[in-house]
């Protein structure tokens, strides 16, 4: 009985194997459906850790996280090149921005998350299971994006926790995902919460996936991920007539560097 359960499981994972070099749609979707399952059992038990450790909800939580998902990338072969982590050394609180672009983004933030950083994330996100919860347990701000004057209050008193409790915030300003090898326009709530608070900002750029990443042509392989901290930009003395132009100059500099990485032309 044994022997034919193992032979029944030895040309399963021959045929799924079989059919991942065959089909690009089985390769993705068998590799995407593996990451959702990494992430929910990662998340459950990075979540008991988090308990035992901390007791409960604290920024302190992400040192746990990012060592869980951190181990992602030897998964799925994906290799990481990081260049200018020096400035992140800033002392004090500061609005970390970057480019948003699929659901790795999460293996891509880990990798160079400092400490004391907290990341602000839609409302829907706590309501997925384990992740939901983990990321509960990890600080994670939410907000509400179908109401405008709620996500103001949030971002409000995201300004005060800031500068109070001294910790960095980390905001995707495209506002949704973006796999399309460019960016989208940045929405300006990062940008008046670094005016509100008189914190820098602090552009981090990832290089495009679309090399090894791409749903819309089901590829999904190995590959390597550059990452790039720019220096901060200071604040101190703009008000929120300064917002737009700070975007602008926020978008422009990124945008440059994105396609750099990416090997592509400006």
């Amino acid at each position: 009985m044994e022997l034919g359960w193992l032979l029944w499981g030895t040309a399963v994972l021959l045929l799924l194997h079989v059919l991942m070099e065959l089909s690009p749609a089985v390769n993705f979707v068998l590799r995407i459906g593996f990451y959702c399952l990494l992430c929910l059992v990662s998340s459950a038990l990075a979540a008991a850790a988090c308990l035992l450790v901390n007791g409960g909800r604290t920024v302190k939580n992400m040192r746990i996280i990012r060592a869980f998902v951190r181990t992602f990338k030897y998964f799925f072969d994906l290799r990481f090149e990081v260049k200018g982590l020096e400035n992140f050394k800033l002392e004090g609180p500061a609005v970390i921005v970057s480019n948003h672009q699929s659901i790795l983004d999460m293996m891509g933030l880990m990798e160079v998350l400092p400490d004391n950083c907290v990341q602000v994330a839609k409302k829907e996100l706590m309501y997925m299971g384990t992740v939901g919860l983990i990321i509960y347990l990890g600080g994670v701000i939410f907000i509400n994006r179908k109401s405008t004057s709620s996500a103001k209050m949030v971002m409000a008193e995201v300004a005060k926790t800031m500068v109070d409790d001294n910790v960095k915030v980390w905001v995707y300003p495209e506002g949704t995902r973006n796999c399309t090898g460019d960016l989208l326009p940045f929405k300006k709530g990062a940008f008046h919460l670094a005016v509100q608070a008189q914190v820098p900002v602090i552009p981090v750029v990832y290089s495009s996936f679309t090399s090894f990443y791409n749903p819309k042509t089901n590829l999904f392989t190995s590959g390597k991920i550059k990452v790039e901290i720019l220096p901060p930009i200071e604040t101190k003395g703009l008000t929120s007539d300064d917002v737009t132009d700070l975007s602008d100059r926020c978008f422009h500099t990124m945008r440059e560097t994105l396609f750099r990485l990416s090997g592509r032309p400006s």
